[in-house]
């Protein structure tokens, strides 16, 4: 089968290589589109291995159809699946344990299906299992245009909390709008600290950090918790131990690949529980920017190193059975 391989030069090549054979309790699927994730980039350079088991190769999510399945299973040959992956999702096929794989939500196509295991389990981890939020709760999103933003601000929105987001550009900050952001920050024009004393936050969702983490941590309502997924802004921040004690701020960090899959299971769940049902309906959207040929691996990682999506990217698969 093809798969894309990094090089020794941290270049994406498309590559023959055998096909995956399932082991107890996985499930074959053939891959009709894959997501593309910031943890691929960091993959790419050397900085976020696959977890044991898992293919050293990027791709965190996909949807296609069954190609086997146990006898025992849920799903059958045919059925229209997507996955959450720890690695390998670039590839025809892949090899997943049955608690990762999901139906589509009806309605919907490879190509937005793949757009929504990474990011919804993610927002419903943080937002939910960690961050408890509540109906009337205030929500801060870093970085509310990226893929992750848009089903955060999404499932907040569901939640029936205020959303408070930041952007880089008016585009950006339509997308964002269109999501259910109730107030826009530009990081670009605006000063982010100060702009979120205006808005007492409950919960944060932080994939930045980075120099100004310590200054909105100011922002916090007593009791708040501000969720570090990610530092793309930087891994170092000066934070006033008075406030943070005062306030009772919790400060946690959080990812999601390198839990358990019983744990990523219970969060899929949810997932084809609670929000499903509301994509089936329109009411949640996966948002998507732009969609690649799997050949073209390379540029897909290019526009997300670049900051200039807004919303997923993801890679289709016209190589496959």
């Amino acid at each position: 089968m093809k798969a894309v391989l990094i090089s020794p030069e941290k270049e994406l090549i498309l590559s023959d290589i055998p096909a995956p054979e399932a082991q107890e309790g996985q499930i074959i699927i053939d891959v009709r589109a894959a997501g593309v994730n910031r943890a691929d980039l960091l993959q790419v350079d050397g900085l976020y291995p696959s977890p044991p088991g898992w293919p050293d190769r990027p791709g965190l999510e996909c949807a296609g159809t069954v190609y086997a399945a146990p006898g025992s299973s849920r799903f059958r040959p045919g059925d229209r699946v997507c996955a959450l992956l720890g690695g390998g999702g670039y590839a025809q096929q892949v090899a997943v344990p049955e608690e990762l794989v999901m139906p589509m939500p009806e309605n919907t196509s490879f190509t937005e299906a793949a757009a929504l295991p990474e990011v919804f389990a993610t927002a419903m981890l943080n937002l939910v299992k960690i961050g408890d939020l509540q109906p009337g709760n205030t929500l801060f999103m870093q970085a509310g245009a990226s893929g992750l933003g848009l089903a955060v601000i999404q499932l907040a929105k569901l939640l029936g909390a205020r959303v408070v987001t930041t952007v880089s550009s008016e585009v950006k900050a339509q997308a964002a709008r269109a999501a259910g952001a109730d107030v826009i920050i530009n990081r670009k024009t605006m000063n982010v600290p100060e702009e979120l004393k205006k808005y007492p936050l409950d919960v944060a969702v932080d994939c930045a950090a980075g120099e100004i983490l310590g200054e909105c941590l100011e922002a916090m309502n007593r009791g708040g918790k501000w969720i570090v997924i990610a530092t793309l802004g930087g891994t170092e921040s000066k934070v006033s131990l008075r406030t943070f004690m005062a306030k009772h701020i919790s400060l946690i960090g959080s990812t999601l690949r390198s839990r358990s899959d019983q744990e990523k299971g219970e969060i899929l769940r949810l997932l084809e529980k609670k929000v499903w049902p509301e994509i089936s309906r329109g009411r949640v959207k996966p948002v998507i920017d732009r969609v690649f040929p799997v050949h073209e691996a390379g540029n897909a990682h290019k526009v997300l190193r670049d900051q200039n999506n807004a919303g997923k990217v993801i890679l289709t698969f016209p190589l496959c059975p």
